[in-house]
């Protein structure tokens, strides 16, 4: 039967003699079905034949193993014993040991499965580890410290634009004590596994028995290119770790939840069941299709489900944006059914949440690519695979360029006259039938639209930290937006609350840590991208939304999800919390009456909001003292003080506007054709108008203002006597400026600038 012999100490081990010209060949792989690029990148083959490398005879008489090895399997890991945690960096860096390395850019710390290379290749930042020279004596290790039950290895080659790297064939060996090893072997041999056919796709080699170990060494004896790998393991723990080791707190969640992946029809049946055991607070609803026709579920959970309370704010969290980052899903998922069984079992945190917040949670925007990423399964699938719409479209960054128009207008000193610094329209090219939009993205923003939500995060995966706007890059500036300090602060409540997002001595998940020891950073400068979620959201709406970066597995295993709910359950309540910071109130007129599309500004931020349709609004801001006014079409603009404190509870600041007259002199003056009106006075001391001397528009011309003059588009004009008026009187301090636009000095100029 299978099993393991022991072999005296392999380091530094001796290259094999060159195997007879009768030795057996290594045989190729079988073709297997690779994932194919999305459409709109250009096509590349995926079945790259293994070309032939040195050493790519095994020695002669070594059996190999057979049926073992699998690539892109649709049955799952087994439970039992998941990945230990390389790509996910619970295995700290001084765990993994290599014979050697190539540089230090391609040393063992960067031998993890889905390790990226920086954007510099062959800097500190490389995608694999590699060995110095091209000898068979080299080895990379793994040291557990415990004893663990090793079941397998899942190997990949390097991650590069320009090179082919990966290993073809390896033997594995296990120590207790890192100095004397035991070979796997099939009872009278060394076996030999079989590794990679590319640099991208992972390979699962199963062992058929497992190994009790605490150290586990890779030897590759063939590759493609140079020797480089990247690699999981997967093991069960049979001790717990070293006391004398530091290590994550392991914690097991008390929360009676569903701690699996879900499938989209499981998916469904989830929120379905949620929804029947909390009928009252939740609503399930659908904010459109994926391009596969498969529906965007959305769960509503507020006490008055179904419609929009005034003085009520809107909160959203999202998730799938990319269908191969599913922490995020199952974390939305998780928190549907917290919400629920808390609010039932009388949270009062939980209960004070739900009544006073209507909350939105859609825990997958992109359907078609979560399936596709689900057949790989966790480890198993690629970095991108999965990662982009059945089109091909990212979603995160398929929305319209706003900030480079705001941008544009704001060096031609048009903002915010001639072009708002809030609400920015949507480019008239963007809305064609033919533009290049996915329809996942139309159905979000008409989502956006329809909804008046104040703050929003998006879950994504592949690192761990927060990011905030802008996303876009300025050219030669810098890029803050007029709410930095606010971004700042809602992005410190979550990563400061998660368990370990602030734990950034470990390093970036693949590079350097950008968040100087925070957790936090500005996506521009991070990861610079034009037309992102979080841009539009902020330029084209109300809501305030940042990226949640969960880890850097895009895809973890089953076991690991408890965890990852206790890591992030506080982050995921204080981060909707904030919502409930900064000002609040309602904006009516003399009457009572909701005013709808009023403007919000507060001084010193050069970012305003409207108000809903119901005339309610809401300010995210910080602690601090606020110059806040209230502008509407037809009405007097309101100045009021509001102070907001540091605890949680918005304050109370309503507007009551008053009609003011310049509707009914745009009104006069469209009847006038926007025409200059002249006013004449006869012998008797009375007003009459005229058209340019022609014509009689004393009807029409009626004084506006009292006092025996009338103020027309920033200047008075008064009666000398008799005849034609023609002396100006400056306008008092605060009146209106000139009609039909937002503000200006000139006298005498109505609307389209004619002269009185």
């Amino acid at each position: 039967g299978t099993g393991a012999r022991t072999s005296p100490p392999r380091s530094p081990r001796k290259s094999p003699q060159k195997a007879p010209k009768n030795s057996q060949k290594a045989p190729k792989s079988p073709k297997r079905r690779h994932p194919r690029p999305p459409k709109h990148l250009p096509a590349r083959s995926h079945q790259k034949k293994t070309s032939e490398c040195p050493h790519s005879r095994v020695e002669a008489g070594i059996p190999v193993l057979g049926g073992a090895h699998h690539l892109l399997t649709p049955s799952p890991l087994s439970p039992e014993c998941p990945p230990i945690g390389l790509e996910s960096h619970r295995i700290d860096d001084d765990q993994i040991l290599a014979s050697s390395m190539l540089r230090h850019g391609l040393g063992a710390q960067r031998g993890r499965l889905n390790m990226q290379a920086g954007t510099n290749e062959d800097d500190f930042f490389d995608g694999a580890w590699c060995a110095e020279d091209d000898s068979r004596a080299h080895w990379i290790e793994v040291d557990t410290r415990r004893t663990t039950k090793f079941t397998g290895v899942i190997t990949q080659g390097r991650d590069s634009q320009i090179h082919e790297d990966f290993v073809t064939s390896f033997y594995v060996g296990f120590s207790n004590d890192s100095q004397n090893w035991v070979m796997y072997t099939n009872g009278y041999e060394e076996m030999m596994f079989y590794g990679n056919v590319d640099k991208d796709t992972p390979v699962l080699t199963e062992f058929p028995e497992p190994m009790v170990a605490r150290y586990i060494r890779i030897y590759p004896q063939t590759w493609n290119g140079s020797l480089c790998l990247r690699l999981e393991v997967l093991g069960c723990p049979l001790s717990t770790i070293s006391s004398y080791y530091t290590q994550q707190n392991e914690v097991t969640s008390t929360d009676n939840l569903d701690f699996r992946h879900h499938t989209y029809k499981d998916m469904r049946q989830l929120m379905k069941v949620v929804n029947e055991e909390c009928p009252t607070i939740t609503r399930i609803y659908n904010i459109g299709k994926s391009s596969r026709g498969l529906k965007i579920y959305a769960m509503e959970i507020s006490d008055n489900p179904g419609e929009h309370e005034t003085g009520e704010p809107e909160f959203r969290y999202t998730a799938g944006l990319h269908g191969n980052e599913v922490l995020g899903r199952e974390l939305l998922l998780l928190l549907m059914q917290f919400l629920c069984k808390e609010y039932q079992d009388g949270n009062p945190r939980v209960r004070s949440l739900v009544t006073e917040t209507r909350i939105h949670l859609v825990p997958s925007l992109n359907p078609d690519g979560y399936e596709l990423a689900r057949e790989a399964g966790s480890e198993l699938g690629n970095w991108a695979l999965g990662h982009w719409t059945e089109e091909g479209y990212d979603l995160f960054e398929n929305f319209p360029d706003l900030a480079s128009a705001l941008w544009a207008a704001e060096e031609r000193k048009l903002v915010p006259h001639k072009f708002p610094n809030h609400h920015v329209p949507i480019p008239e090219h963007y809305l064609a039938e033919d533009a290049t939009v996915a329809v996942e993205t139309r159905a979000v923003m008409a989502w956006m639209d329809k909804n008046p939500f104040v703050l929003g995060a998006n879950l994504q995966g592949g690192e761990k930290l927060v990011s905030y706007p802008f996303d876009t890059a300025r050219p030669a500036s810098e890029m803050p937006t007029p709410d930095h300090a606010i971004f700042r602060w809602l992005a410190i409540s979550y990563a400061s609350a998660h368990l370990t997002m602030t734990e950034t001595f470990r390093g970036g998940c693949h590079t350097q840590d950008m968040t100087n020891a925070m957790g936090i950073v500005q996506g521009a400068k991070w990861h610079p991208r034009a037309g992102s979620m979080n841009d539009f959201s902020y330029l084209h709406t109300n809501c305030l939304e940042l990226s949640i970066y969960l880890g850097c597995d895009k895809f973890p295993h089953e076991s690991e999800l408890q965890q990852e709910w206790e890591n992030n359950k506080e982050s995921l309540l204080t981060f909707m919390e904030q919502v409930h910071r900064g000002i609040k109130g309602l904006v009516t007129d003399q009457q009572g009456e909701p005013i709808a599309n009023a403007t919000i500004v507060v001084g010193g931020i050069n970012h305003n909001i409207k108000t809903a349709s119901g005339g309610d609004y809401w300010r995210i801001l910080n602690p601090g003292e606020y110059r806040v006014s209230a502008r509407a079409e037809g009405y007097n603009p309101s100045v009021k003080t509001c102070n907001v404190f540091y605890d949680i509870g918005a304050t109370q600041c309503n507007f009551v506007l008053s009609r003011s007259n310049w509707k009914r002199i745009r009104e006069i003056m469209a009847m006038n054709g926007n025409r200059p009106i002249r006013r004449i006075v006869d012998s008797r001391g009375r007003w009459r108008g005229s058209r340019g001397g022609h014509g009689d528009a004393g009807r029409a011309g009626a004084p506006l203002l009292g006092g025996g003059a009338e103020r027309v588009g920033g200047s008075a004009w008064r009666r000398e006597g008799s005849g034609e008026t023609s002396v100006p009187l400056p306008v008092p301090k605060g009146a209106p400026g000139k009609l039909g636009r937002d503000s200006g000095s000139e006298r005498g100029t109505l609307g389209g600038g004619g002269r009185v």
